[in-house]
């Protein structure tokens, strides 16, 4: 299992932009993918953008062209640079960890997008 550690995260104007970051720790080696999921109040969590081990990446088409997730193997931490932000991007945002038989979450940052 892994130990997941959100920062990052707080308020930005519509357009603008914020960089998350999650840092991981524990059995690193076991991890097959690892991503950012979002709850917004009164809605379901929902997948951001994860990359695996392998390197793939996939994003929610609502935030493709404006999110970017990438990954620092040395510090064993993952990034998601949020550009163009909108309000609907408002929201807790989580980092997952998903490997052979378990799936790890962060304790979540808030992100708040003013209009």
């Amino acid at each position: 299992h892994v130990q997941l550690v959100e920062s990052g995260g707080g308020l930005v104007q519509a357009g603008g932009s914020l960089r998350l970051s999650c840092a991981a720790s524990g059995s690193i080696f076991s991890i097959n993918s690892i991503g950012w999921y979002r709850q917004a109040p009164g809605k379901q969590r929902e997948l951001v953008a994860a990359i695996t081990s392998s390197g793939s990446r996939n994003y929610a088409d609502s935030v493709k062209g404006r999110f970017t997730i990438s990954r620092d193997n040395a510090k064993n931490t993952i990034f998601l640079q949020m550009n163009s932000a909108k309000p609907e991007d408002t929201a807790v945002y989580y980092c997952n960890a998903r490997g052979l038989g378990y799936v790890n979450w962060g304790q979540g940052t808030q992100v708040t997008v003013s209009s």
